[in-house]
């Protein structure tokens, strides 16, 4: 039916308005890039050879500037990023070619850049997520410190200005920072670049989702196959996470977080905390034997929120982009954050006592096989992160896991503080303290000593001689010791276990999993497999995390196949399950159990004071 004449002056009216409205979004859009003191434009150039072309407009300023690109980002290993970039070239603002000298490998210079200029560059991105940058036909995701230059020296609260362009038309951006611009294009603003960087970014055709809870919205983007994961479920153990977590720390300090997943068909891992949001991949084939496999690392990532990205030590400020930094705390920063994961899950009701219990005892089992727990302490682990890029280093004759010693230390710690204030105290508030006097007041904790500070200024106890000998020292923990304050009791058994007769390490950013070293004599290396050897599959299983799930079911005498790239060689290995003994460490009741043990165990697993 056609409107009639009062109908089309409204019409014509409302359209007037539309695009009133719409040129002053683009014109505000083109104002905030503008006024930016560094603009970027990331344009997805040719995903099926992973390059990304990235311009950098900078405002007028020194006839000379430096660009710096970082040399590590997400992963504490040195990557040089420099070595994926290609053809730097600039232009001042009135277009004329500048001159560009490479001063190191991560540094150019640009001469007669008074009135601005343009700095133009590609950049080769096939390093998957949640710790690298790539691009292909499927999708684009990138930690943004791996692909964009800064200037060297500039001032840290530059505001920036980020534009994401060539999309192909079925995709979109999601990104944790503030949209500007019109409806369909991906412009974006952050305060700073560390702010920039610190916002992961996924281009494709995702799913999304997003709930409320405790007055802040979460927006869930999946990047996986619809028939590779459940969103409902996904986001049921979110809800009950966050509202565990935020409830732990009485605490919100945002009203936005983006969870960012990929859960890819092949060799996956991990999660990477960031201010606002988080980045987790998990492998399909793990997500389809275990349905829980992301709550795990989503509790982890997101008390991130707090500690790490908020509750900081000095040692990590300023970030610097172009040289490693040393922590002694990263045990706390990184393995206490387990801790705390994983009291959100059992508060969660997403394990239960039991549940909980065996994980502590599988965490002490590995501390304690590994020989290095008698000369590395859980303070020189944390300086050491650095080396973990090297596979000898991983040997467990050589290192620690500082997550796993952190997070049992994080336990330990959390009892001696109630046995210290007869239950009054914990842990949640040493967390609060840190987060009141350090987070809130834009602070950082000192360095070493901040954390034995703050446990005494809660408690009014003494804790020099556990942070000595157990936290910057290597005496054997007397986990008993600890453990009877809640009526628990630590047994180490004996059992016999299959055994392939090789071991293997994750190496660094999702590239693989390698045999470091095989056992003399084993059935596996009767069949030559070699150390070095990157293992593809067990039993036609691609291989995506750790080892040992693979051969639960199995027995001695087992027939296994293993595939393994050699090289440029891929290889079939057969042979015949090995057996080994090894010790399991369980936690039961003690004998008796009192009235006080058994309220003191109760408030420590709901963490809360007595």
């Amino acid at each position: 039916r056609a409107p009639a004449p009062a109908a089309k002056l409204a019409l014509l009216f409302l359209a007037c308005l539309c695009l009133v409205s719409l040129t002053t979004q683009a014109q505000s859009a083109s104002q905030s890039a503008a006024s930016a003191d560094i603009a970027y434009t990331v344009s997805l150039a040719d995903p099926p050879h992973h390059l990304v072309r990235v311009s950098i407009a900078l405002q007028p300023g020194p006839d000379e500037r430096q660009l710096q690109m970082p040399v590590w980002n997400a992963l504490y290993e040195v990557r040089d990023f420099a070595q994926y970039v290609l053809d730097v070239t600039a232009k001042s603002a009135s277009g004329q070619v500048l001159p560009v000298t490479e001063l190191d490998k991560t540094t150019w210079s640009i001469s007669g850049a008074a009135q601005g200029l343009t700095v133009t560059y590609d950049i080769y991105a096939d390093a998957p997520a949640p710790f690298g940058a790539q691009l292909n036909e499927h999708h684009a995701y990138f930690n943004l410190a791996e692909i964009l230059m800064y200037p060297a020296g500039h001032t840290r609260d530059w505001s920036c200005a980020l534009r994401v362009e060539q999309l192909p038309a079925t995709w979109t951006v999601a990104v944790p920072l503030h949209s500007v611009g019109r409806p369909g294009e991906y412009a974006f603003t952050a305060p700073s670049y560390d702010r920039l960087v610190d916002s992961p970014v996924e281009a494709s055709a995702f799913r999304e989702a997003d709930f409320d809870a405790g007055g802040a919205t979460y927006r869930v983007v999946v990047d996986a196959a619809p028939a590779d994961y459940d969103m409902n479920a996904l986001i049921a153990a979110l809800r009950k996470i966050v509202t565990a977590e935020t409830a732990w720390m009485n605490d919100r300090p945002f009203d936005q977080y983006l969870f960012l997943y990929h859960f890819p068909r092949g060799p996956a891992g991990g999660g990477m905390e960031h201010a606002y949001s988080t980045a987790i991949s998990t492998s399909a084939d793990r997500l389809r034997n275990d349905s829980t496999a992301p709550a795990a690392v989503s509790a982890h990532e997101f008390f991130h929120l707090w500690n790490v990205k908020r509750i900081r030590p000095q040692t990590l400020e300023p970030i610097d982009y172009a040289h490693e930094m040393y922590t002694r705390a990263l045990w706390f920063s990184e393995g206490v954050t387990s801790t705390v994961g994983n009291y959100a899950l059992l508060q969660a009701g997403i394990i239960d006592e039991r549940g909980y219990l065996r994980h502590l005892g599988g965490v002490i089992g590995t501390l304690q096989d590994r020989p290095a727990h008698l000369t590395q302490s859980a303070e020189e682990s944390s300086l050491d992160t650095w080396l973990e890029r090297y596979p000898f280093y991983r040997q467990p004759e050589r290192s620690i896991d500082y997550y796993g010693k952190g997070e049992i230390l994080g336990v330990l710690l959390d009892l001696k503080m109630r046995e210290a204030t007869h239950g009054a105290k914990s842990l949640r508030d040493l967390f609060h303290y840190l987060n009141d006097e350090y987070a809130k007041k834009g602070r950082f904790f000192p360095d070493p000593g901040g954390i034995a500070d703050a446990a005494k200024a809660v408690t009014g106890a003494d804790f020099a001689e556990f942070f000595r000998e157990y936290v910057g020292g290597t005496t054997e923990i007397p986990y008993n010791n600890f453990f009877q304050t809640v009526g628990l009791t630590l047994n180490r058994q004996m059992r016999l276990v299959p055994d392939p007769g090789f071991r293997t390490i994750r190496a660094g950013n999702n590239e693989g999993t390698v045999v470091s070293s095989v056992d003399e004599g084993s059935n596996s290396a009767k069949a030559g497999l070699l150390a070095g050897d990157i293992l593809e599959e067990v039993d036609g299983a691609p291989v995506t995390g750790p080892l040992q799930p693979y051969f639960a079911a199995t027995t001695a005498g087992d027939r296994v196949t293993l595939r393994v790239l050699r090289g440029s060689k891929r290889l079939t290995i057969r042979f015949a399950m090995g057996v080994r003994q090894t010790h399991e460490y369980v936690l039961t009741d003690i004998a008796n159990v009192t009235p006080e043990q058994r309220a003191r165990r109760q408030a420590w697993l709901k963490g809360e004071d007595q």
